[in-house]
């Protein structure tokens, strides 16, 4: 057996696999999340967020340290609050401290 293997694009993959599709919509949706809140989240800790996961109504922010985890915990509300302003359905957001590494 001679197996050949031939890249594609990830445009081509997404487009191939319901799977890897619906992945791609949620990495997208969870980007345009965090980029809606932006202007609610203070200058100083806006480096220390990314997007994360979306589980159903409940959305995941990952966030660098436990000191910032604390300020954003306070700005979840608000947070919930504008997204569902947008058209979001957003229940809850957890955070998720990442470790460096």
């Amino acid at each position: 057996m001679n197996r050949r293997h031939h890249a594609i694009s990830l445009q081509q993959a997404t487009q191939e696999s319901p799977t890897l599709h619906r992945l791609m919509e949620l990495t997208r949706e969870s980007s345009a999340r965090l980029q809606a809140i932006e202007p609610l989240i203070p200058p100083m800790l806006r480096p220390a967020l990314q997007a994360g996961p979306i589980e159903g109504s409940c959305w995941c922010l990952l966030v660098r340290s436990t000191a910032a985890a604390a300020k954003i915990r306070q700005l979840l509300p608000a947070f919930q609050a504008h997204l569902r302003s947008k058209g979001w359905e957003v229940h809850s957001i957890r955070l998720k401290v990442q470790g460096r590494g």
